[in-house]
């Protein structure tokens, strides 16, 4: 889950809705700059289904007692946020190896790169057991894949790892995108050939309608469609607190990308 600060108050958007989001940016992807997407579905399918993991947490969230709503993803105790990516990559398997393989893979990226120093002796080896596990289960995915004759040639490490840091770079947008952000850049964007830096920048001051530098996308223009809940209290019961986000009004909210 993540908030974003709103005119009319807070907004409460899901990890799988922010998901959602990177998987409309991967269908608008690609043009004779930026290249194409392959396997175009399985690659569209990771980027839509890699925080599937988080469903069910969605469904019953567990409370913050620091700031009286439920945990975001950044403020998430570390074993909960573990426990949640160690299932991801199974719950797309049922989907698919190809999307299997770039949601284990993004979930294990990010633990590369976090910073675990200020983490607990425990902590750090809970994300050292699921990074052990799940290099397994992705070694597992690139032998199954690379036997097949259909996905062998989009299983090389060159390829997985484009797609993998396209995955990444969906996500980032996404979360500018999501948190109503009106600058942010990504960095390692791959490319035809080579990488390069996008910068988001709001035109008129307006989050929902993003200049994008370079123009990654194949349309002129994109104009993505996702949902959150208003919040308009905070909880000091877990039980209240998801009784009423239950029965919170839903909202529609877009965002147009503009060529700058």
């Amino acid at each position: 889950m993540l908030y974003r600060e709103y005119a009319q108050g807070r907004i409460a958007i899901t990890q799988p809705t922010h998901a959602w989001v990177s998987g409309q940016l991967a269908r608008a992807w690609g043009n004779e700059r930026f290249g194409v997407v392959t396997p175009w579905e399985e690659v569209c399918l990771g980027a839509e289904q890699h925080d599937v993991g988080h469903t069910l947490w969605e469904q019953e969230p567990t409370l913050n007692p620091q700031t009286g709503l439920p945990y975001s993803f950044l403020d998430m105790p570390r074993q909960v946020h573990i426990q949640l990516w160690s299932s991801a990559g199974r719950l797309a398997l049922a989907q698919g190896r190809y999307a299997a393989l770039l949601v284990s893979l993004h979930g294990t990226g990010l633990y590369e790169r976090y910073d675990l120093s200020r983490d607990t002796t425990e902590e750090v080896r809970v994300v050292q057991d699921y990074l052990v596990r799940e290099r397994a289960f992705q070694q597992e995915l690139l032998t199954s894949l690379r036997a097949d004759p259909h996905y062998g040639p989009f299983a090389t490490d060159e390829m997985v790892e484009r797609n993998r840091q396209l995955v990444r770079t969906w996500d980032a947008l996404s979360l500018a995108i999501c948190f109503g952000q009106h600058t942010g850049s990504v960095q390692r964007v791959p490319m035809d050939t080579g990488t390069t830096s996008l910068t988001l920048t709001a035109h008129a001051d307006d989050c929902t309608q993003l200049l994008v530098a370079p123009w990654p996308f194949h349309q002129s223009q994109v104009t993505l469609v996702y949902e959150g809940h208003y919040v308009a209290e905070i909880f000091s019961d877990e039980a209240t607190m998801r009784t009423a986000f239950k029965r919170a009004p839903w909202i529609t909210l877009t965002t147009t990308l503009l060529a700058e």
